[in-house]
């Protein structure tokens, strides 16, 4: 047990496939002992075979949890064992229906005894420990149901790397990448527009000095994300425009980041919304805009060819 002393959790699949295994090797033995003529793999189709009559593949596969392929090739193994025999469902010709054969069903009349001595022998571990992995796998289960391990740390990675990132003030060093940044997506998906180079030729001009803010995301000292908070004509209105954060940046929640800068600034300004403009094929950024709390609005007429959606959020 040095490796996994050394290791810790971080193997802790290849403890569970051990264990497994361990426990697989056992069952084999077992059904050897009580000369039931059955491999471990086989017995939940076997045990739902045997309560149930009969069932077809898919319904199989759905009662027990597997995939469709792994019951066919467990069906396929048990049928060449001779233990199962397959025919046409009469209901649905083309549908198979799979039942156990005269040498299965002699299987199962004397398996109940095996049934009780290896659960007998089960319980009697379950008695001996401290923690009880019974109930251990079925917390296990539900809690990886709700969010897969992957999903967990992946959520991790991101919050670890987000920690990395610096959200600052606009200087005039930042021009070229306030610029190079929207330009790149924009590029990608449409076609650079007046508006868009007004903004972004001229961002001192044409943003800051006309009341609003722009916030640059930091990582080692290289810009990889910015956002305007650009004042509009409404008295206490502004816009969230021109957000934009690099693709080898991404996955680190620095649009988050840059949204959540934005509005805060529009609350230090007392202003009651903040407003934007996207498009739908935008599928990431409309996901974040609802994340921050943006709600699709009907709004005045946009200068952008390419917006076809309007958001809001109104501020406390």
């Amino acid at each position: 047990m040095t490796f996994f002393n050394q290791v810790g959790k971080l193997a802790l699949g290849t403890r569970i496939r051990l264990l497994s295994e361990k426990i697989g090797q056992d069952a084999a033995e077992i059904y050897q002992v009580y000369g039931n003529d059955l491999q471990p793999k086989w017995f939940p189709v076997f045990y739902i075979l045997s309560i149930k009559g009969e069932g077809s593949v898919t319904s199989i596969a759905e009662e027990i949890g597997h995939s469709h392929a792994s019951v066919s090739k467990i069906v396929a193994e048990m049928s060449a064992a001779g233990l199962i025999i397959e025919k046409t469902d009469t209901s649905d010709r083309r549908r198979t229906k799979v039942s156990l054969s005269k040498k299965g069903q002699k299987i199962s009349q004397k398996i109940e005894s095996q049934y009780k001595d290896v659960n007998d022998a089960i319980e009697e571990i379950l008695s001996q420990t401290t923690h009880n992995l019974w109930a251990a796998m079925e917390e296990w289960e539900y809690l990886l149901d709700q969010k897969s391990l992957r999903d967990r740390v992946l959520e991790i990675k991101k919050k670890r790397e987000s920690m990395d990132v610096k959200i600052v003030p606009y200087q005039a060093k930042y021009k070229e990448a306030f610029y190079r940044l929207n330009e790149e997506w924009i590029s990608k998906y449409f076609k650079m527009e007046k508006p868009d180079r007004d903004a972004l030729e001229n961002p001192k001009e044409y943003i800051i000095d006309n009341g609003g803010h722009i916030f640059v995301a930091i990582i080692d000292n290289e810009p990889v994300g910015v956002c305007a908070l650009m004042k509009r004509d409404d008295l206490d209105c502004y816009e969230l425009a021109k957000m934009a954060v690099s693709p080898k940046a991404q996955g680190k929640s620095i649009g988050f980041m840059l949204g959540n800068a934005v509005i805060e600034k529009a609350k230090e300004l007392k202003a009651s919304r903040v407003f934007l403009e996207s498009n739908t094929i935008l599928k990431p950024a409309i996901r974040l805009y609802e994340k921050l709390g943006f709600k699709k609005i009907v709004g005045p007429p946009t200068p952008y060819e390419r917006c076809n959606i309007q958001m809001e959020l109104r501020l406390p």
